[in-house]
């Protein structure tokens, strides 16, 4: 597991992680297998606390190939992803036109974007298309800044749009996603625009 990293945020994390790393393996994949369980039929916050847990447990079992091991057999409705074998547990993020869904055990390309249902596409593209001028605000440079007139302002009307592109992920994409997936995850913050979860009402 490689967790380590300069951020004290990160340093936490791997802190937490602790705990999964002291488990065995067959105690870690049954945790895993009946947590997949309760994230069945929903779509889930990045944020929310389980998610976390989850994701910290799946970089160990990732590490340690649990799920090559077949220790424990996850929920039926779970197909096995192809970039790790793992349950099929995909993150959708505001990349996901350039980066596809995202394998929450790997952190892998999970589905490239052109390898989606013609009907998925139909909605993402354009949700995702919305959002990608919005985050570059943050990403301005010292002309870009002075061009706007007043980049505070650009900035702030920009984090309120991210929130409720954000929004609109949760609410109303997340769902016909689940048509497809057992279950599915999709990013709640944008960091670089200062948008928290709390900030993204769904």
């Amino acid at each position: 597991m490689d967790m380590a990293t300069n951020s004290p945020l990160d340093s936490l994390w791997t802190e937490y992680g602790r705990a999964f790393a002291a488990w065995d393996d067959l105690t870690l994949a049954r945790w895993l297998a009946q947590t997949l369980g309760q994230f069945e039929g929903r779509a889930w916050r990045l944020s929310h606390p389980l998610v976390g847990a989850y994701r910290l447990a799946a970089q160990v079992a990732h590490g340690r190939q649990i799920w090559h091991q077949r220790l424990a057999t996850a929920p039926a409705a779970y197909a096995s992803a192809s970039c790790c074998r793992a349950p099929f547990l995909p993150l959708l993020t505001r990349d996901v036109r350039t980066e596809g869904l995202i394998c929450q055990h790997c952190n892998e390309v999970l589905v490239p974007f052109d390898e989606l249902s013609a009907e998925l596409c139909a909605v993402l593209e354009p949700w995702a298309k919305a959002y990608e001028p919005v985050h570059a605000v943050a990403h301005w440079d010292d002309r870009q800044r002075k061009r706007s007139g007043n980049y505070d302002a650009a900035f702030e009307n920009a984090a309120l749009s991210a929130e409720k592109l954000l929004a609109t992920a949760g609410r109303d994409l997340a769902p016909k996603l689940l048509d497809s997936y057992a279950a599915l995850i999709w990013e709640d913050q944008d960091e670089c625009l200062e948008v928290r979860p709390e900030d993204v009402a769904v």
